[in-house]
């Protein structure tokens, strides 16, 4: 149950006022078909918001129980796991990425030439876990549509939605494929925390799932969270939508989704489905300093690190990204190790604080987590892209406005 806002300082009036937003300027134009978004802030619940329809073939409702693709907020999900086993002194971040993969080691940096023929030169330091939290690696996702090696990266079918291969091979054929750059010395939006999952499974000896669900999930109470949806729960799994020349379509009909099944991908870069309810509380411990409910899963120093800029000297992702997509804008904005956080909120020309953190996923879900304002907020709905229309963006905006007071 949510508390008045009022409570936790906020504005009722400015909150349904952002409701009202979405409705009628995404919703009844049939831009959105629904979506989800809460507020936590004060230890509370101080606000939730199911509009529209999650099934529109079905007439099924928006409901905070709903089951969404979360696709790229698996990724801050995975990096805890990691965390957690850094925490154990069982891998260090400034390993040898080939210490875990010894196919890895000879990987060079893309000269020129075609698959099979790829000239290389050598890399100007090894790639170290660090690089795989904090997309400096050197790696790439196909659908960036940039490179020869995004071209690589394409046709052997890594990162591509509904055609890819399992993470073993994933791995093997990223051997033999060239980086973009070397390691540490650029960002690039990529299948690194896919790798992260790997190392997850390396280090701890257990399948990457069956990690997450006892170290995470399971303690968290996150019941609705995996990389599958079980029949039991198929009603209430959402459609996905996509945004073409002719309109918004279905893109994936939920009772014929492949979500039905296990993945052939285990993927700690884009595989779960969660809900609002599970995804606030996984937000909610990120928010305690790595604890929720008495229960400590990650120690606040980690977690620090984890929230610091991890970008080369500093610089935020407009100085140091040669990603064409990403779910973060880059101006004021630096990378931790799995999240997004804001360096300089001014750059960002939108409300903000330093050292918030962040990220969203493929179908137009987000969170944030602002520490400094005692707040999280997660969004959930399911149309791609993800920058089909400017929702996190104004989110943001009808959030902070709505603000009677602030911690700062």
């Amino acid at each position: 149950m949510s508390v008045r806002p009022e409570t936790v300082g906020l504005s009722s009036q400015r909150l349904a006022l952002a409701d009202r937003f979405f409705q009628e300027r995404y919703v009844d134009k049939g831009r959105l078909k629904g979506l989800a978004y809460g507020v936590w802030r004060g230890g509370q619940l101080a606000h939730v918001a199911c509009l529209g329809q999650a099934d529109v073939e079905r007439n099924v409702p928006i409901r905070d129980d709903t089951i969404y693709r979360i696709y790229s907020m698996t990724k801050p999900i995975a990096s805890v796991a990691l965390m957690m086993l850094v925490e154990e002194a069982k891998i260090a971040l400034d390993d040898p990425v080939h210490r875990y993969i010894p196919s890895w080691k000879s990987l060079g940096v893309y000269v020129n030439g075609l698959p099979g023929e790829y000239i290389t030169r050598p890399v100007e330091r090894p790639m170290q876990v660090v690089d795989l939290l904090r997309h400096t690696s050197g790696l790439t996702y196909g659908f960036q549509n940039r490179t020869t090696v995004d071209a690589a990266y394409r046709k052997a079918h890594i990162g591509v939605i509904g055609k890819t291969v399992g993470l073993e091979d994933l791995v093997e054929t990223l051997a033999g494929i060239p980086l973009e750059f070397s390691p540490g010395t650029a960002w690039n939006y990529s299948v690194s925390t896919d790798i992260v999952g790997y190392l997850v499974q390396k280090v701890s000896g257990q399948k990457l799932e069956d990690f997450l669900e006892e170290r995470i999930f399971r303690p968290l109470g996150m019941v609705d969270t995996g990389f599958m949806v079980p029949p039991e729960k198929q009603h209430r799994f959402a459609a996905c939508y996509a945004r073409g020349p002719g309109g918004v379509v279905l893109q994936d009909d939920p009772a014929r989704s492949p979500y039905l099944e296990p993945p052939i991908l285990v993927s700690g870069g884009g595989g779960l489905v969660s809900t609002f309810d599970d995804y606030m509380r996984f937000c909610r411990m990120i928010l305690g300093r790595g604890s929720l409910d008495g229960h400590q899963y990650i120690s606040p120093k980690t977690l620090a690190l984890m929230g610091a800029n991890h970008l080369p000297g500093g610089k935020d992702l407009a100085a140091c990204s040669q990603s064409l997509f990403s779910e973060a804008t880059y101006a004021g904005v630096g990378f931790g190790l799995g999240f997004a956080t804001t360096t300089h909120p001014a750059s960002t020309l939108i409300p903000a604080s330093a050292g918030d953190l962040w990220w969203g996923g493929a179908a137009s879900t987000a969170f944030w987590v602002d520490p400094a304002e005692d707040m999280a907020v997660v969004l959930m709905t399911q149309l791609m892209p993800s920058g089909a229309y400017p929702i996190r963006r104004e989110l943001r905006t009808l959030v902070y406005s709505a603000f009677t007071e602030s911690r700062v």
